[in-house]
């Protein structure tokens, strides 16, 4: 076990058969797990599953898992965050403890891909973020992007005791629906992820001179420009970005 990969393993069984009956995992499920550990979930989904991938990327965990789990689990050594999705057999639920210092590239990766639903165990603060409002103080890029991508709840709050080593936090248990299409259009998503950063980067400053700074835009014309990003819902950024996208694009 390696602490700098954020890997903290669940010890609770239950936890983990309470993880499987929110994902309502059927015999027709194929099942993607990024971090095993020490295969609680693992053996639990593959009771239940079609088939499981599991993505591990220590050595050491791997070689301790390997000719343990069962006949329909594919155990793959390798970096989730490396790896391409689209070279793994085709899955449609994602369900995992996730080693918690990766989870906000992880997420963001797990959005870019068409599942239906995701149960997945973050640090609270992580969850807290991710279900924030503006005008909330975990608001976020996060926040903002998981809106855009799918639907998310939080389940029920995991107690720090139920795993080991025993994190400083407590964790949750989030849900992730993917949306078959987002709550709003933008012109251009890859402008507006990048506006969404840029923004919440500078989140203290107002949007005009964000927008001075960064785009060299001086107009009065636009909307928000004495707001700061913490203030706008995700459908007033995107109003944005789709006017900001129409100027700099005819410019």
């Amino acid at each position: 076990m390696k602490r700098n990969l954020g890997q903290n393993f669940l010890i609770d069984k239950n936890v983990a058969i309470r993880e499987v009956g929110y994902a309502n995992i059927t015999e027709d499920d194929v099942v993607l797990e990024v971090g095993p550990g020490k295969g609680i979930l693992t053996r639990l989904l593959a009771d239940n599953a079609k088939e499981v991938i599991a993505i591990e990327i220590d050595e050491k965990i791997v070689w301790n898992l390997m000719d343990k789990l069962p006949k329909n689990v594919t155990l793959i050594h390798n970096d989730a965050l490396k790896l391409d999705f689209d070279s793994l057999p085709k899955f449609n639920k994602i369900v995992s403890n996730l080693p918690f210092q990766i989870s906000s590239p992880i997420t963001f990766k797990f959005l870019e891909y068409n599942f239906s639903l995701a149960v997945l165990i973050y640090q609270k603060e992580f969850a807290d973020r991710l279900i924030a409002s503006f005008g909330n103080k975990d608001y976020s890029r996060l926040s903002v992007g998981v809106y855009y991508r799918a639907k998310c709840e939080i389940l029920e709050t995991i107690p720090k005791t139920c795993f080991r080593p025993q994190p400083k936090v407590d964790s949750c248990a989030i849900k992730l629906i993917k949306r078959k299409t987002p709550p709003f259009v933008v012109r251009n998503e890859h402008f507006f992820f990048d506006l969404t950063k840029n923004l919440f980067n500078y989140r203290r400053k107002k949007i005009k001179n964000i927008l001075k700074e960064l785009y060299k835009l001086q107009k009065k014309d636009l909307p928000y420009l004495d707001n700061r990003v913490e203030e706008l819902a995700p459908e007033q950024i995107g109003e944005l970005s789709n006017i900001l996208y129409k100027i700099i694009s005819y410019n």
